[in-house]
């Protein structure tokens, strides 16, 4: 009873202390509307929409074009944008309550504003500083035209919100998301400092099936491999339909020589995957262990020393405010304690306290980098803008009009020493485990210019990335790399029908990229064999379905009719990546759950996969080919049915360009949207327009040059200072 006591004691206390937080939502800044407006008459920009609303920007310099960029973008996807901006600044809860709160404290834990401010001055050159300052003065333009689309306290909008946004974003792409899951979970009998990091990623993307944001295709051909002598860039990633990591396609171009098409995700100024006139390049999600967690030992006198090189050592100390909205005008104010030591920041969990140090927590060009990628007009501009390093992960496929072709594991790999396991939690008391500066983009896996005429990658190991013969060999990498080993199925699909010596012609390209099997070597595969060996025969409903998957070809088209049986058993074992691994559940366990799924919701096992996997958008519900792991990539949100017996497709492939450069170095490109451009308006022309032929795996061709986008253009306006620009 006495503790009882005191545990209701406690929670009272907590409550009183929770109602006297609770205080009015503090009044939104000031915003002088009339200095914003000025600074956007500096600036001036064309849009033209073609006829199906994609924005192709122009103006005198490359700052304009990111203005009307930024304008543009914002028509389009301003709430997604705005939650952008709000994220990256650490004040999201603000607005969206306790949902927030996360974000805002990791903003507040990794010094992402500090960061910013100390470095955007001296890191970024003026040219790119002034591209940031005209995409946000577009931001604001916009959000000044259409006063009811903001919320309060957003304004102003600054280069250096967009930078943040950038630091923000990128190591979740390498994993940072599953590290701090494992560290941030209860107490486990298993001490953490034994636990992989590796094991402790994988468990996290495991535990979140399907993970659409492992995915994406890349591939190039030289012009030995085609049947005309063409070279061929394949840009293909994988991302959710929508949000913040969801593609916008654009095209900019100013009189500074700025002309590139692609996509860019919310808030970003420059093109992230595309290409210009002369070269282009696509991305791909890799796994590098570019994340050090190290175990601190503390004073046991004073909470806040840890030992470090034969001394205690003070953390430095912060504390963050966050605000996180309630009901109507309350909020409450939430102070939580900011740690650091000389590794970076520092979590408490009540199996100790860890420093966190990872690759991009130091670096704000990523946008430089990608700024220099789209101005670059050969290889060696190119591969210049590479070196700089500043995109902390992302493999990257290249082409261009000279027939070069190359594939980069691109990565900032930390400079660790030897006689330590990098992939386990760390010593945290000693300099010897401190890792200062990276290694040269130079030292990792690449391909260039193969003989065998072909790069490819699927998120798969470096090291099938090309023609046997042409790999990198893996021993001539470290392992404290932690470079990838594993083979996804896309990766085996594609070079398995790219390593031999046929010719490609441009639609056998796009027949490659539009494939819809796995692999016999694929880890679905490998799962249908294990299910096939196995007795079943006391289970009716089981060896039913065990002899449908016998008889399935691994085909995931509309018509397949194995294929529901198949997927939904897949998703239930495999894990994003899996090579080998243990099955996430039980396959008998699996068969059995998917077979009475099907028969509770369709009354039989070999449902044609059309009826089960559908493409929605507005008024669009249509069937859809290809699945989970498919070079066609498509992922719904679970692993069962849902109450009406089908499953609904949220992610996969999305924003698609194969480019095209002739004997004579013309450039041409077919693209695809998976919805359209109006993001968020249901009722806008574009808001599906291109869903029912991006279901159909059907490509337009893209209007990148002005007498194209003379033929196809369907509005065009000017916004900002009217004397400017073309």
């Amino acid at each position: 009873m006495k503790k009882l006591g005191i545990g209701i004691g406690a929670l009272l206390a907590l409550m009183l202390l929770a109602l006297l937080m609770v205080t009015p939502m503090p009044p939104a800044r000031l915003v002088d509307e009339a200095a914003l407006r000025a600074k956007s008459k500096a600036y001036s920009a064309r849009i033209v929409r073609d006829d199906l609303g994609v924005p192709h920007v122009f103006g005198k310099r490359d700052a304009d074009a990111a203005f009307g960029l930024a304008y543009a973008h914002g028509e389009d996807d301003w709430k997604t944008i705005e939650s952008m901006v709000l994220a990256s600044r650490g004040t999201l809860a603000r607005y969206q309550g306790f949902s927030g709160a996360l974000t805002d404290y990791l903003v507040h834990l990794f010094r992402i504003k500090e960061l910013v401010d100390a470095r955007y001055d001296t890191d970024l050159t003026g040219k790119t500083r002034a591209l940031l300052e005209g995409y946000a003065a577009g931001l604001n333009l916009y959000a000044l035209d259409h006063p009811q689309a903001v919320r309060p306290g957003v304004l102003p909008i600054t280069g250096k919100d967009v930078v943040a946004g950038f630091v923000f974003r990128a190591p979740f792409f390498y994993g940072l998301d599953g590290a701090l899951a494992r560290l941030t979970a209860g107490p486990k009998d298993d001490a953490p400092k034994v636990i992989s990091l590796r094991d402790s990623r994988n468990a996290f993307m495991a535990s979140r099936q399907p993970n659409p944001h492992m995915g994406s295709n890349a591939f190039a051909i030289a012009p030995k491999r085609s049947t005309d002598g063409a070279t061929r860039l394949v840009i293909n990633s994988h991302q959710p339909y929508s949000g913040p990591v969801a593609w916008y396609e654009v095209q900019a171009t100013s009189e500074e020589g700025w002309n590139a098409a692609g996509g860019v995700f919310p808030g970003t100024p420059v093109i992230l995957h595309g290409f210009n006139e002369n070269l282009g390049w696509a991305h791909t999600v890799n796994k590098p262990d570019l994340i050090d967690i190290y175990v601190l030992k503390i004073n046991p006198k004073n909470k806040n020393e840890y030992w470090f090189d034969g001394q205690w050592k003070a953390f430095e100390r912060s504390t963050a405010h966050l605000r996180i909205k309630l009901w109507g005008p309350f909020s409450l104010s939430v102070p939580k304690a900011v740690l650091w030591s000389v590794h970076g920041p520092v979590l408490r969990r009540p199996h100790g306290t860890y420093a966190i140090r990872f690759a991009g927590l130091f670096e704000v060009r990523a946008v430089e980098q990608w700024y220099r990628m789209n101005l670059a007009q050969d290889f060696d501009q190119w591969q210049d803008a590479m070196a700089m390093n500043a995109i902390p992960s992302l493999n990257v496929v290249y082409g261009d009009r000279e027939g070069n072709i190359g594939y980069f594991y691109n990565a900032k790999m930390p400079k660790r020493q030897g006689g330590y396991n990098w992939q386990e939690y760390l010593p945290g008391d000693t300099s010897q485990t401190l890792w200062q500066g990276f290694e040269a983009l130079s030292t990792l896996p690449k391909v260039v210019n193969p003989a065998s005429g072909f790069v490819a990658n699927a998120n798969n190991t470096p090291f099938y990335s090309s023609g046997a013969g042409d790999n990198p060999n893996p021993a001539a990498f470290a392992v404290r790399y932690g470079i990838e080993h594993y083979m996804t199925n896309r990766g085996h699909r594609l070079i398995e029908q790219l390593d031999n010596d046929a010719l490609l012609s441009a639609q056998d390209v796009e027949r490659i990229k539009f494939d819809l099997a796995y692999s016999k070597r694929s880890e679905v595969a490998r799962l249908v064999h294990e299910l096939g060996t196995m007795d079943l025969s006391d289970d009716p409903l089981l060896e039913q379905a065990q002899s449908l998957l016998m008889g399935w070809d691994l085909r995931t088209g509309q018509g397949n009719r194995a294929a529901a049986l198949g997927v939904l058993v897949a998703v239930k074992c495999i894990a994003q990546n899996a090579d080998g691994d243990p099955w996430l559940m039980d396959p008998i366990k699996a068969l059995k759950l998917s077979a009475v799924d099907l028969m509770k919701h369709h009354g039989r096992l070999d449902v044609p996969w059309g009826e089960i996997m559908r493409f929605r958008r507005g008024a669009v519900d249509v069937p859809i080919d290809g699945g989970p792991d498919i070079l066609r990539a498509v992922y719904s949100a679970g692993h069962d049915l849902e109450a009406d017996g089908t499953l609904t497709a949220v992610a996969g492939d999305t924003y698609i360009v194969i480019v095209n450069w002739d004997t004579d170095g013309k450039m041409t490109a077919r693209s695809r949207h998976q919805f359209g451009s109006a993001t968020l308006d249901k009722n806008a022309k574009h808001y599906a327009d291109q869903a029912k032929p991006f279901a159909a795996m059907t490509l337009r061709d893209f209007p990148f040059t002005p007498e194209a986008l003379a033929a196809q253009g369907a509005r065009e306006y000017r916004i900002g200072y009217q004397g400017r620009g073309r």
